[in-house]
């Protein structure tokens, strides 16, 4: 894998390091503050590293949605929930894609994090929920279309006492290109009772290498139908997109409603949907 010189900057000054607590325990139980400039810069302890009783119990990344990135920015929140005996000094998480963040055998070729400082609601004496915000920038820290898919999600908390927990993977998470459709119409509008309708469009995603959206062949879509006055959708035929992402189908026309084509998605490129009303006459 590639590493930019962006992301060895990220790593040097950023939280990609969680390797880093090196400082005597003495000296770190009397400075939180130090413990945490500690966990955000390189080090050659181990990545995955506790002391004391500080523990993480949750961490939710964009309200546990998929990251979808088009061909701009997309702004996401992580929140960590830590606890310790003595408080929650401060919480970090960001996103990184490869497989080691160990000094050793460093192996990573993305990451989303931020420089700014966590923000924490203490709730308890004991918890802390942490936000963190970061902003995803196609063609700069996505600066591949090759690094759609899973990713890790890092996580790190500091009680007051300056006792820590640090982890390189404490889940995963997708981060996706954007899918969208263009061109899109059912037609003829008004339609005759029983007469052809006729539905195309084209299926697109995003390039974060070129940042344009470029046609997206040979996935699947729904073709679906909600009735007028209805809330729900029905599939009525699944179709395949051509090499270049184009789509056609027809149907025979019958009640006043909504048509639709439904991409699910994949593991590297998000759900997308296109919708036209066609009245039936």
């Amino acid at each position: 894998m590639r590493i930019r010189a962006s992301l060895a900057a990220a790593t040097v000054s950023g939280a990609v390091a969680l390797t880093a607590l090196v400082a005597p325990s003495a000296q770190a139980a009397d400075n939180p503050a130090g413990a945490a400039a500690k966990l955000s810069s390189v080090g050659n302890a181990p990545a995955d590293e506790k002391v004391g009783d500080t523990t993480i119990t949750k961490v939710t990344v964009n309200a546990n949605k998929d990251v979808v990135v088009g061909t701009g920015t997309k702004t996401f929140n992580i929140y960590v929930t830590a606890t310790d005996p003595s408080g929650i000094y401060t919480a970090h998480a960001f996103l990184w894609h490869g497989t080691s963040l160990d000094d050793a055998d460093f192996d990573a070729d993305g990451v989303l994090d931020t420089e700014n400082d966590a923000t924490c609601d203490k709730w308890s004496a004991t918890s802390a929920t942490c936000k963190i915000t970061i902003t995803a920038h196609a063609g700069d820290d996505l600066y591949d279309s090759a690094l759609n898919g899973k990713w890790n999600v890092a996580a790190w908390a500091v009680g007051n006492d300056a006792d820590y927990i640090q982890t390189d993977i404490y889940k995963n998470h997708w981060v996706k290109r954007a899918s969208s459709f263009s061109g899109f119409n059912a037609g003829p509008e008004p339609v005759s009772k029983g007469k052809t309708i006729t539905v195309t469009g084209t299926l697109k995603r995003a390039s974060w290498s070129y940042l344009k959206y470029y046609g997206y062949g040979s996935q699947s879509v729904q073709l679906q139908f909600k009735k007028a006055g209805s809330s729900t959708y029905s599939t009525v035929k699944t179709i395949k997109s051509s090499s270049s992402g184009y789509l056609k189908t027809t149907v025979t026309a019958s009640v006043d409603g909504t048509w639709r084509f439904h991409y699910a998605g994949n593991g590297n490129s998000s759900v997308a949907d296109a919708y036209d009303y066609v009245d039936v006459r």
